[in-house]
Order: C-alpha cells, then sequence, then structure tokens
C-alpha cells in the first residue's frame, strides 16, 4: 500500500479511502465488519462516512468496527444534510454544526473526527459563520481539521479567503465527484486544489456502477441505478454510455476488470490524494482492492482518458487548448 500525505497536514493516508455508505444499507453488519478487515489487511488507514447514512446507524457500525483500532485510522465524517423533522435540524448554522458533531461523535464512540466535511454547501448560511463554529470545534478538539464535499472551486476559494485574513483553520482535504465519466472537476478543482495544497479524496470512481459494466444492457444489473431515480438522473446521458462501451470493451481487450481499471484512472490524476472506494460485499472490495497491483501509467490514463468526453475548459475558449492567448 503506498501512502500519501493530506495536502499540508502532514497526516499520512492509504491510496485508497474505505467508503461505509453501505453499512447498515447494502451490508448488513456483519459484511461491514468483513468489507473493513480486508481493507485493513491490505493497509488501508482511511475511512469515511456521515451522519446521514443510514440514518445514523452508518456511523453507529464504524464506531463499532474502530472501537480497539481506532488510532490507526484516519478517520472523516460529514455534517449539513437533514437529521431530523425539525427547521434546524440540518444545515451549516453554528447551532446545527455543535449538535450535528456531539451526535456524531456519540454514535461513532470517539473523542474527534479528523476530517469533518461540510457535506453540502448550505446557502442560507455565510460560510463566515460556519467557519467560525468549525475553529470552536477545532479548539475543543472534537474535530482536527476542516473540510467539504460537493462545492464548487469558487465556494472553496472563498472559504479558503475567509479563512486567511480571519486566521480560522482552513479546509484541508475537498471531496468531489469525479470518475470517467464525469469530469468536471478537472476543470477548476482539481488545478485548485493543486495550487492550494489541499487534499482530494473523490468519490464515484465507478459511477454508481456504471463504469463496471454491469449496466451494459437495458434491465441488467443491481445497484444504485437500478435501484434509485436520484442516481438514474444523474447517468443518465448517451455520452456516458458510449464511453462505457468503448471503456469495456478497452478492458477486455487487456482481460482487465473494469472496476478495478476505473477505480485506478480516478486514482492517478496527480491532484487525488485517494479516491473513495465501496462495496455491498467482499467480492466487490476485493475488486476495488486490485488498484493496489495496477499500473496505470501516465500513458495508459492518456488512452483511457481519451474514451470520454473532455470538459468545457472553465473560460470555454479552446483556443487556450490549442496554445493561443488571443484576446
Amino acid at each position: 500500500m503506498k501512502y500519501k500525505t493530506i495536502g499540508r497536514t502532514g497526516v499520512q493516508v492509504s491510496s485508497l479511502c474505505l467508503g461505509t455508505m453501505t453499512f447498515g444499507n447494502e451490508a448488513d453488519e456483519e459484511v461491514s465488519r468483513n468489507i473493513f478487515d480486508r481493507c485493513r489487511e491490505r493497509g488501508l488507514n482511511f475511512i469515511d462516512t456521515a451522519d446521514v447514512y443510514g440514518n445514523g446507524r452508518t456511523e453507529e457500525i464504524v464506531g463499532r468496527l474502530l472501537q480497539d483500532c481506532r488510532d490507526e485510522w484516519i478517520l472523516c465524517s460529514k455534517f449539513q444534510g437533514r437529521t431530523g423533522p425539525g427547521p434546524n435540524d440540518r444545515g451549516c448554522s453554528r447551532l446545527y454544526l455543535k449538535r450535528a458533531v456531539e451526535a456524531s461523535l456519540r454514535r461513532l464512540g470517539t473523542d474527534r473526527i479528523d476530517f469533518y466535511f461540510i457535506h453540502n454547501f448550505d446557502p442560507l448560511t455565510p460560510l463566515e459563520e460556519t467557519l467560525c463554529g468549525l475553529n470552536d470545534l477545532v479548539r475543543e478538539g472534537k474535530i482536527l481539521y476542516p473540510a467539504i464535499s460537493n462545492a464548487a472551486a469558487w465556494q472553496i476559494m472563498k472559504g479558503l479567503g475567509i479563512s486567511d485574513r480571519r486566521d480560522l483553520p482552513r479546509f484541508e482535504c475537498v471531496q468531489p465527484m469525479y470518475n470517467l465519466v464525469k469530469r468536471q472537476a478537472e476543470v477548476e478543482i482539481l488545478p485548485m486544489a493543486q495550487s492550494e495544497d489541499l487534499g482530494v479524496i473523490p468519490y464515484s470512481p465507478l459511477a454508481a456502477g456504471l463504469l463496471s459494466g454491469k449496466y451494459m444492457s437495458p434491465g441488467t444489473g443491481k445497484g444504485r441505478i437500478a435501484d434509485n431515480q436520484f442516481y438514474r438522473a444523474r447517468y443518465d446521458e448517451e455520452d456516458y454510455r458510449e464511453t462505457v462501451r468503448l471503456f469495456i470493451a478497452f478492458c477486455a481487450e487487456r482481460h482487465w476488470n473494469p472496476a478495478t481499471v476505473a477505480t485506478a484512472w480516478t486514482g492517478s490524476h496527480p491532484a487525488v490524494t485517494a479516491p473513495i472506494i465501496g462495496a455491498r460485499n467482499v467480492e466487490q472490495i476485493e475488486t476495488a482492492l486490485g488498484v493496489i497491483d495496477f499500473d496505470m501509467t501516465p500513458q495508459l490514463r492518456t488512452e483511457i482518458t481519451a474514451l470520454s468526453k473532455s470538459p468545457p475548459l472553465a473560460t470555454d475558449r479552446r483556443d487556450e487548448q490549442m496554445g493561443m492567448f488571443l484576446h
């Protein structure tokens, strides 16, 4: 297992991060433990969860899994999503933030969360309010590093600017969606992370299973795209299906498992610290762990990248791609 430093924190994490959204949902506690134990055996020390996963059940399971090995693992969790029926049972206010972290700490059975993510940007709460609340938690030792998920580059940079101006702990890690069919992060988020020395732990490297090839035929495959209308809407694009057809054929010619290759591709971007891998069963996690032994060379990455459609530039000026800088 290779280990990388998250941004400028000095914290060393495995080059794969175990995602736990299936724990207590598609994977019961016994299966979750088997997945966790296998990842631990292969050298993972990085785990990601959230308060809304399984309505809190996921954090409870993660807490029991970490009970005898907490200091071996770098733990991420998230807040912001709705956890109750009341008007203040969600969001990024200092009021809710304090309640959310205390509840997560109880479920996780730990005294601190290492990286605490804003799960989604909250348009109702000024970012200064949230960053001051996170600062309080850092001072109390309940979290070590603020982080942010599902945010645009300008939102992250706004937060970094506020932190610098007010001498507050800054975001040290970001968690965007990133895979071969969803490459928007390449436009601004990943270059920003490299520029500002932020850790990057992208989720959905398999595009909700699409890049595994299991949805190649209509009505086939079991998983989020088949079971969840939200995921079907996210990935219902003909361009994506064409990319998947090309990618599956590319892997078949070389006798490679497409799920392993897709995860390796995501992890090979120079800005990426560790892609988040998840599974419903041990068989799926073994496929993901195959990345450890897969050699994603720069040339191979280039060949695979060419199978998908590149996102437009941030300025939408194609002359820049051609090395032309006319006004």
